[in-house]
């Protein structure tokens, strides 16, 4: 109510958001209430698609393309380490040596777990001002394949820990670097990592130019799915690689519920159980040095799902109130989410052949929020689903979040989804220089279609334009970024080295 009388329901709803994504602690006065309300019956400024593009192009002469191409050690570079030990402090400690062990095993792998090192060095780097909401860790290992509701399968990005709004750039950026260092982990001539890099560039330029042409819900309906990949690309490859193609098709539409409770359960004297299998698998029951008993951990099991419930639009709590809780144990998931709490989650729904595994996975605040402002919602596991939400061309269904007390009572925040609903992934380690070079692309088109739904698509194609400046600048960038990478490996190495731990 307003002064007597009802706030239209769009408003009433808006505000409602408004109000729960509000920071942690901020009272909602009176005052607060009305500017928030006024905020939202402001009409939202509407600029033609001519008139963005040359506000894009003006944008050069602040920041000039070419010096996207720049990266050196400045003084004052915090030292990669001693990030790397900051985040960890509020891990679970008795997982860091395996975190420690799987960043050890290559620059590759060193990369994809140091997103906040390079976010504190991207923070240094030229940007337009131009903001999306990022993905914050886009790699090559962070795009793959999973099902649409429609039960299709899609490429796309498929970890969204990081998201936050943040400069363009910065995901470009981090997506090219992680080509060439992939390339060198593959042990690729220095010709074949640039194509490959250049691949990735260009595949965003020419999308996002792309989708500068299109309509609004054309960019918002545009997707990658993979039976129309497979048909445009079979003709350019041998009878091997159409079928090793066709059979990461085939294990990602296998790859569900199903054969979690097969690979991760077994049955004791009548009762579904998660195996033990620490510490990359415990159960809840094992957790506690007291002991917990079963009656227990499913009414925890229950608290925990009438919580993540209320988060799942109307018709999916539906769906969701058909399945029983039966155990719960935490996985060790990941390379540099290792030490997180991250739990999987067994329900029953129709009878014994009838599962669903969900995944809890730890929310803290984002690698980027240092350098581009805290999120907008209290709770992280909220920003991580409302950005993969909004970055997603389709999402899972049951995607949602909850807060909960952690082992010792600390409340942390989690979001939630299916453990497997079919995905895939392609097999880096394999490739060779024209399948990076054309995975590459595909990434490259994937990220500018997550940054066309939530940015200024017609600006952003406007300042890279129609020439090859910008693409030679990124290209120039991560083969020097990639540099740093190694040093920074190495120095990580050595301090493997001098506490002791197995590299």
């Amino acid at each position: 109510m307003d002064g007597g009388r009802m706030l239209p329901g769009p408003v009433a709803d808006a505000l409602h958001e408004r109000l729960l994504a509000a920071p942690v602690g901020e009272g909602i006065g009176h005052g607060r209430l009305r500017r928030l309300l006024e905020q939202e019956l402001v009409p939202q400024e509407h600029i033609e698609r001519d008139e963005a593009q040359e506000y894009g192009k003006s944008l050069r002469k602040q920041v000039p393309r070419t010096s996207h191409a720049a990266w050196q050690v400045k003084d004052g570079r915090e030292g990669a380490m001693a990030l790397l030990s900051e985040q960890e402090r509020d891990r679970v400690q008795d997982l860091l040596p395996i975190r420690h062990q799987r960043m050890a095993e290559s620059a590759f792998a060193f990369f994809r777990g140091a997103a906040l090192i390079m976010a504190n060095d991207l923070a240094r780097t030229p940007a337009t001002g131009i903001r999306v909401q990022a993905t914050g860790d886009a790699h090559l290992a962070n795009f793959g394949i999973f099902a649409s509701p429609e039960r299709r399968l899609v490429f796309d990005v498929n970890d969204f820990d990081e998201t936050l709004p943040a400069p363009w750039e910065w995901d470009v950026k981090r997506l090219a670097t992680s080509v060439e260092v992939c390339g060198r982990h593959l042990g690729l001539s220095s010709e074949g990592r640039l194509a490959a890099i250049r691949s990735s560039v260009s595949g965003y330029h020419e999308a996002m130019s792309g989708f500068s042409e299109m309509g609004n819900l054309e960019v918002w309906y545009e997707h990658l799915d993979v039976e129309r990949l497979l048909r445009e690309h079979e003709e350019r490859l041998d009878k091997q690689d159409r079928s090793e193609l066709r059979s990461t098709v085939e294990r990602a539409y296998a790859k569900n519920s199903g054969r979690a409770v097969r690979k991760f359960t077994e049955t004791v004297d009548g009762e579904l159980r998660i195996v033990s299998d620490p510490p990359l698998l415990v159960p809840l029951r094992e957790l506690s040095t007291v002991g917990i008993s079963q009656e227990a951990i499913v009414r925890f099991l229950g608290s925990l799902l009438a919580r993540y419930r209320l988060t799942l639009p109307r018709e999916r709590r539906a769906l969701i109130d058909q399945y029983e809780p039966e155990d719960m144990a935490r996985k060790v998931v990941g390379v540099g989410s290792v030490g997180m709490r991250s739990w999987i989650v067994i329900l029953e729904g129709a009878g014994p052949d009838d599962h669903l595994v969900l995944q809890v996975k730890e929310a803290t605040s984002s690698v980027l929020e240092p350098y581009a402002g805290k999120s907008g919602f209290r709770e992280h596991g909220q920003r991580v689903v409302e950005g993969q939400r909004t970055i997603q061309t389709a999402g899972d269904i049951l995607l949602g979040w909850v807060r909960m007390p952690d082992e010792t009572g600390t409340i942390r925040d989690y979001y939630v989804r299916q453990l497997w609903d079919a995905k895939g992934s392609v097999d880096l380690d394999r490739m060779d220089p024209e399948e990076l070079e054309r995975f590459a692309g595909l990434c490259g088109w994937t990220l500018a279609h997550a940054h066309a739904k939530t940015g200024d698509r017609h600006a952003m194609a406007g300042y890279m334009g129609k020439g090859s400046a910008f693409d030679d600048a990124i290209c120039e960038f991560a083969q020097a970024y990639a540099d740093q990478n190694e040093a920074d490996y190495q120095t990580f190495l050595a301090s493997l080295k001098d506490t002791g731990q197995k590299a």
